[in-house]
C-alpha cells in the first residue's frame, strides 16, 4: 500500500560561530545554471538483463522522451531501441531466451498504459486488442515460459490476471495469445505468484490504513482470507519460498512499522521472519533462491539488506560507491547484480556487481558535464515540533555561497500522495530554484508514508487543515535560520502538494507570499466522483480517508479551495496537463478564473500532450522555467528590468 524511500543524514556543529562566519565568507559562490543545463542530466531506470547477461535494458529521457535503451555491461555504451517523439515508453523486460523485449506506453499521458513485444526487427506488438482498457506488466513465470500482465477490458474497474505464452517459433498462430487465469470481481489484486503455479496471492484495499490478504488456489479456484483481523492492520503479500510451501509477507500487525512474516500453507502457521527500526517497504528472492534482497525505509533513504538464504548471512560487498543504492536486480544466473546509486545533489547511475570477481562497475554517468558537482546542494533531514507537539521531518536545501547577513526567499515543496514521502532523490527542478537564490523545505507532513502507521494516518479525514498547520509550523522553524528571508515565503507541491498550495493561499491566506501549483485538486467534490474507473478497488478507501463526495459532500465543499477562493489574495502559478485523468483541467480552468476576478496575479501553464506529471523534457524546462520566473517577480521582486539586465 505503501512506496516507502528513506535517507539518512547525520549532523554535527563542530566549529564556532566565527569559524562558520569565516567559512561563509570564503566560501566561493556558485556558478548559475540554465534549466536546460539541469534538465540535460540523464534519467534512467530500469534493469533487465539480456539472456546471456551482456546487456541491461533501461528507460532514458535522453532523446527528449522516455525511451528504451540498451546498456552494453562491457564498455557502458548506451543504444536507443525505440525511436518514440510523442509518447514515452517504459522498457520492462527481455525476454528469456531472446533479445525481444516488452515495454508499456500510453497516450500522452492518459495513463490508459499498453503492454507492448518489441520484436527484434523493431516492429511492435499491442498485447491488449481494446484501445479502453488499462494493462500492467506483471513479470514472468518461474519457468520463464509465459509472462503476465493485468488489465481492466472485461470490467474497468478491476484488474484480471492474464498469461502470455511464449514460444520461439516465431510462426506459431497463437503466439502471443492471452489467457484469462484470474478473474476479478471483489477488488481482490494480485500480488504474487508461486513458482509452481499454484497459488496467487490477492490483497484488498479496505482503507488505507486496513488492508486483507487472500490466498486463491488456482487449480480449485478456492480463495482462503488469510488476515482476519480487528482494526487498523496493513498486509502485503511479497512472495513465495523457492519450494513453494510458504508465503512471505509485510505487515503492521502489532507493531508501528512493516516488518516480514510467513504463512506456512500446510499448517497455516505464521512466523516472524525480520524486524527494523523503519518500515521494511519490499522484499524479494533472487531467480535462483539463494539471495534475498530487503529494502528498508530510512528516513528519507533506501537501505539495501542482502541476505544468503543457504547460510542467513548477511552478504557484504566491498567498495560499494556513496549513496542511496536503490533498485536491486539479480540476474537469473545469479552471477551479477545491477542497482542504481543517488544522492539529493547526485542523479541515479547503473551499477552492476559481480558476484564471483567482487568488483563494482558504473556503467551510465548522467550528470550535464557542464555542471559541477560542486555546485549544487546536498539536503539535511531536520525536524521541528508542530502545533500539537507532533514532531514533523524535513528536507532543507540552502543555497550556497551567501554571504555572512545576506538572506534568501524560501519555498516550502509538499508532496503528493497525501500519503507520499518526500526523499533526498537528486531533483533538477529543485536544484535549479537553489541554484538561483531559493532555500527550499521539503515538508513531510502528517500523513507522509515512512514515518510509522500512527505518524501515516494522523491527517486521516483532517486534510487541509492539521496537515496544512504543519505547513504553517515549519515557518517558526524557518525564522530560526539567519539566512531566510521571512517576509518572502511561499509554498509549491504536485497533486496533493498542489492542492496544499492552494488550501494554504484560500484558508490560511496571509501566511504565504505566494503559491505554485502543480495540477492540484481544488473541488474535492469533483475529484473524488471523478475519479479513474480503475481506482475502483481502492475507492472506498480513499473515501475513507478523504470523505465520501455524496455522504460528506459539506466537509468536502469546505475544505476545498475553489468555493472559498474569494479568499485568495496572493499571487500563484498553476501547471495543468490537458490530459490528466486524475485531476481534471476543468479544476485548474475554475480556481484560475476564481482568483483572476479577485484581482490576483494569476499565471496558468497548460500542456496540451501531458497528464497527471510531465514527462517530456522540454515540457518540463518551459515549466521550471515559468516558475523562475514567477518566483523572481513575485517573491524576489525583481522588475523586468532587472531580469533583463
Amino acid at each position: 500500500m505503501r512506496n516507502l524511500f528513506y535517507l539518512v543524514l547525520s549532523f554535527s556543529f563542530i566549529i564556532s560561530c566565527t569559524q562558520q562566519q569565516e567559512t561563509e565568507v570564503t566560501e566561493k559562490a556558485p556558478a548559475k545554471y540554465t534549466i536546460e543545463q539541469f534538465m540535460d542530466t540523464k534519467t534512467v531506470f530500469g534493469s533487465s538483463f539480456s539472456p546471456d547477461e551482456s546487456k541491461i535494458l533501461i528507460s532514458s529521457q535522453e532523446s527528449g522522451i522516455f525511451n528504451a535503451y540498451e546498456v552494453d555491461i562491457e564498455t557502458g555504451a548506451m543504444t536507443q531501441v525505440t525511436d518514440s517523439e510523442d509518447n514515452a515508453i517504459f522498457a520492462r523486460s527481455y525476454f528469456p531466451n531472446d533479445e525481444r523485449f516488452i515495454f508499456t506506453s500510453d497516450k500522452g499521458g492518459n495513463e490508459i498504459s499498453h503492454v507492448y513485444v518489441r520484436e527484434v526487427d523493431g516492429k511492435a506488438k499491442d498485447i491488449v486488442a481494446d484501445t479502453t482498457a488499462k494493462a500492467n506488466f506483471g513479470g514472468w513465470s518461474h519457468d520463464r515460459s509465459r509472462f503476465y500482465y493485468t488489465s481492466n477490458s472485461r470490467d474497468k474497474q478491476y484488474f484480471d490476471l492474464y498469461e502470455v505464452k511464449v514460444s520461439d517459433d516465431k510462426n506459431e498462430s497463437e503466439l502471443y495469445a492471452s489467457k484469462m487465469i484470474y478473474q476479478n470481481e471483489k477488488g481482490l489484486n494480485p500480488g504474487g505468484i508461486s513458482n509452481d503455479g499454484k497459488y496467487i496471492a490477492l490483497e484488498e484495499a479496505i482503507t488505507t490504513n486496513n488492508t486483507n490478504m487472500y490466498l486463491l488456489e488456482t487449480e480449485t479456484g478456492e480463495t482462503k482470507l488469510l488476515t482476519e483481523h480487528e482494526g487498523d492492520v496493513a498486509y502485503s503479500p511479497q512472495y513465495f519460498s523457492a519450494d513453494n510451501s510458504k508465503l512471505y509477507y509485510l505487515t503492521d500487525e502489532g507493531n508501528e512499522f512493516m516488518y516480514l512474516k510467513s504463512y506456512d500453507l500446510a499448517t497455516g502457521e505464521k512466523a516472524d521472519v525480520q524486524k527494523e527500526n523503519w518500515d521494511i517497504s519490499y522484499t524479494y528472492l533472487s531467480h535462483g533462491g539463494k539471495y534475498r534482497v530487503v529494502a528498508i525505509n530510512n528516513d528519507a533513504r533506501t537501505e539495501i539488506k542482502i541476505y544468503n538464504e543457504e547460510s542467513g548471512n548477511l552478504v557484504q560487498i566491498p567498495d560499494l560507491p556513496e549513496g542511496d543504492i536503490t533498485s536491486v536486480n539479480i540476474s537469473e544466473s545469479e552471477n551479477l547484480m545491477s542497482f542504481y546509486v543517488s544522492s539529493s545533489k547526485s542523479p541515479s547511475n547503473l551499477f552492476v556487481y559481480d558476484f564471483e570477481t567482487k568488483k563494482v562497475k558504473q556503467l551510465t554517468n548522467t550528470m550535464n558535464p557542464e555542471i559541477n558537482p560542486d555546485d549544487l546542494v546536498a539536503g539535511e533531514v531536520i525536524r521541528f515540533k508542530s502545533f500539537d507537539g507532533m514532531e514533523v521531518p524535513a528536507l532543507l536545501y540552502k543555497p550556497k555561497g551567501l554571504a555572512p547577513g545576506e538572506k534568501v526567499p524560501a519555498m516550502l515543496m509538499i508532496h503528493g500522495g497525501p500519503g507520499g514521502q518526500t526523499r533526498l532523490n537528486y531533483t533538477p527542478r529543485l536544484q535549479y530554484y537553489v541554484n538561483h537564490g531559493y532555500a527550499i523545505l521539503a515538508v513531510n507532513n502528517r500523513g507522509s508514508s515512512g514515518y510509522g502507521k500512527t505518524f501515516f494516518k494522523a491527517d486521516d479525514r483532517k486534510h487541509g487543515q492539521d496537515d496544512l498547520q504543519d505547513c504553517i509550523e515549519s515557518k517558526k522553524f524557518l525564522a530560526t535560520l539567519d539566512y531566510i528571508d521571512t517576509t518572502k515565503i511561499g509554498i509549491m507541491g504536485g497533486s496533493y502538494g498542489g492542492y496544499m498550495v492552494m488550501a494554504a493561499l484560500a484558508f490560511a491566506p496571509e501566511e504565504f507570499d505566494v503559491g505554485v501549483n502543480y495540477f492540484g485538486v481544488t473541488n474535492w467534490l469533483r475529484t473524488l466522483k471523478s475519479i479513474p474507473p480503475w481506482w475502483a478497488s481502492f475507492r472506498e478507501a480513499l473515501y475513507t480517508e478523504m470523505g465520501d463526495p455524496v455522504a460528506d459532500s459539506v466537509m468536502l465543499y469546505n475544505k476545498s479551495p475553489l468555493f472559498h477562493a474569494d479568499k485568495i489574495t496572493k499571487p500563484f502559478i498553476v501547471l495543468q496537463g490537458s490530459n490528466d485523468p486524475r485531476v481534471l483541467k476543468v479544476e485548474s480552468d475554475e480556481i484560475v478564473e476564481a482568483a483572476k476576478n479577485n484581482g490576483v496575479p494569476v499565471e496558468y501553464v497548460v500542456f496540451e500532450d501531458e497528464g497527471h506529471g510531465f514527462v517530456k523534457k522540454e515540457n518540463n524546462i518551459t515549466a521550471s522555467k515559468k516558475v523562475l520566473e514567477f518566483l523572481d517577480k513575485y517573491l524576489k521582486g525583481e522588475s523586468e528590468e532587472q531580469e533583463t539586465m
